[in-house]
C-alpha cells in the first residue's frame, strides 16, 4: 500500500504520535518487530515437516504412524482435532485429514490412525509405501472436534463407527493422562471382534479409570461372541448410560453410523445443541444421498471449464477438488468434508449438488462460491479458482 494512502487511513496520526511518545520514553519495541507472527506460526504452523519414527499394526488393515516433527517442536493441539497430510500419488497432488490419536500431553509425536479404505487412493498409498523413516507433510492441527468446558458437559457419550474411534482415541487418552474430572461412555461399533481398534488398550483403560466405560458394539459377531451386537441403539444408549441430562455427546464414523445413530438420539430427546459430529471425509456414493437430482447417473460426462481455459473432463460422481487434483491443479483443502471452506470455488455457470447440511456461507452462497471437495457437477460447469 502506498504511503500517501496509509497517510489517509483514520487513526493513522494518533498512531505515529504514541510512537513517538515511546520512543521517547525509552519504551520502543522495533527490535521486536516480527516477534508476534513467528510467535504465531509456531503456534499455528500452515505446514509441518514431518518423520515416520514408528509404524504400529492395529488390525489387518489398519495402522499407526507415529510422526515427529523435524524443524523444532510440534504445536499444541486439542484433543479431536485432525491434521491434513500431503502427499503425491501416481502423479496426483492431494491430501487428506486425520485425527490426531494420540493425547495432546504427549508433546514428541502426532499418532495418526489409518484404516485402508476400498479404492481409497491415499489410505493404500502410506498403507502399502510409507516405511519408517520416510518423511511427510502435515498441517497444523485443525478442527472443532473437541471438548469445549465452557459449553460441554463433563459428562460425555462418545459414539465411534469403525477408524472414527480416533479422534475420541485421543479424548479418552488425554482424560485418564491427566486425571482430568470427567466421566467418558464409549460405544464403539464394528462389523467384527477383529476390526475393533484400540481393542486392548481400551479394555486396559476401563479396568483401570472407573470413570471410563467401555462397552464394544459388534454387528456380525462370532458364534461364541458374548458381547453386546448389532447396532448403537437408542434402548442401548440409554441402558449404558443412564440419565440423558447433563450429558454431552460426541459421534464419530462412517456416513451410514450418522444415517443411523442420530435419529436413535433424537428419539432420545438429546437437544441438538449437545450432539457434536466430526465430519468424515468425503462422501461415498454421492448419489445415494438425499436430494441427488432424479435421472443424473453418476457417470454423466461433464466438462469444468476453470478461469476461462478449456474444460476439464470429469463426471458426476466426482467432486470438483478431485477432478482439479487429477489434472494437476492445486487449491488449498484442508479438511475435504465441507467443513473448513478452503478449497471454496465460484461457479460462473452451471449447477452442482452439495450434500444436505453442507456449512455454506450466506454470503458464499450469495456470490455463488461453493465447496469444491463436497461439490459435484450436474452439467457442463464454468468455474473460477
Amino acid at each position: 500500500m502506498k504511503q500517501e494512502v496509509i497517510e489517509q487511513l483514520e487513526g493513522y496520526g494518533d498512531i505515529v504520535r504514541e510512537i513517538e511518545i515511546a520512543r521517547k520514553y525509552g519504551r520502543d519495541f522495533t527490535g521486536e518487530k516480527g516477534s508476534v507472527k513467528s510467535f504465531i506460526d509456531r503456534l499455528h504452523p500452515k505446514q509441518i515437516a514431518m518423520r515416520v519414527s514408528e509404524i504400529i499394526d492395529e488390525t489387518v488393515s489398519t495402522r499407526t504412524f507415529r510422526l515427529v516433527g523435524t524443524r523444532g517442536p510440534l504445536p499444541p493441539f486439542q484433543a479431536g482435532q485432525y491434521v491434513s497430510v500431503s502427499v503425491e500419488v501416481d502423479r496426483i497432488k492431494t491430501s487428506r485429514a486425520y485425527s490426531i490419536a494420540s493425547a495432546p500431553c504427549e508433546t514428541g509425536y502426532f499418532d495418526l490412525t489409518v484404516r485402508r479404505m476400498e479404492k481409497g487412493l491415499v489410505s493404500n498409498f502410506l498403507l502399502d509405501r510409507i516405511e519408517v523413516g520416510d518423511s511427510l507433510v502435515c498441517s497444523g492441527p485443525k478442527g472443532t472436534f473437541h471438548h469445549n468446558p465452557i459449553i460441554h458437559d463433563d459428562t460425555l457419550v462418545l459414539l465411534a463407527g469403525g477408524s472414527g474411534i480416533t479422534p475420541l482415541m485421543s479424548m479418552i487418552r488425554d482424560t485418564v493422562a491427566r486425571g482430568l474430572n470427567r466421566t467418558l461412555y464409549l460405544l464403539y461399533g464394528n462389523r467384527s471382534v477383529d476390526d475393533i481398534i484400540f481393542h486392548e488398550e481400551l479394555l486396559q483403560i476401563a479396568d483401570r479409570h472407573p470413570n471410563f466405560h467401555y462397552l464394544p458394539v459388534v454387528e456380525h459377531p462370532a458364534a461364541d461372541y458374548q458381547g453386546k451386537t448389532g447396532y448403537i441403539t437408542a434402548d442401548l444408549i440409554r441402558e449404558t448410560v443412564g440419565e440423558i441430562s447433563g450429558k454431552s455427546f460426541f459421534i464419530c464414523g462412517p456416513q451410514a453410523m450418522y444415517n443411523f445413530c442420530l435419529p436413535e438420539l433424537k428419539k432420545l430427546n438429546v437437544p441438538g445443541r449437545k450432539i457434536r459430529k466430526e465430519m468424515f471425509g468425503t462422501p461415498i456414493n454421492i448419489w445415494e444421498y438425499p436430494g441427488w437430482p432424479a435421472g443424473v447417473k453418476p457417470d454423466n460426462p461433464c466438462r469444468i471449464s476453470v478461469n476461462g481455459s478449456h474444460g476439464l473432463e470429469s463426471v458426476s460422481a466426482q467432486s470438483i477438488l478431485v477432478t482439479l487434483e487429477k489434472n494437476g491443479l492445486v487449491i488449498p483443502s484442508t479438511c475435504r468434508s465441507g467443513k473448513c471452506s478452503m478449497c471454496r470455488v465460484k461457479i460462473l455457470s452451471g449447477s452442482v449438488f452439495q450434500p444436505q447440511g453442507t456449512p455454506v456461507r450466506k454470503s458464499d452462497r450469495q456470490f455463488g462460491y461453493v465447496h469444491a471437495c463436497v461439490s459435484y457437477p450436474l452439467e457442463d460447469l464454468e468455474i473460477l479458482i
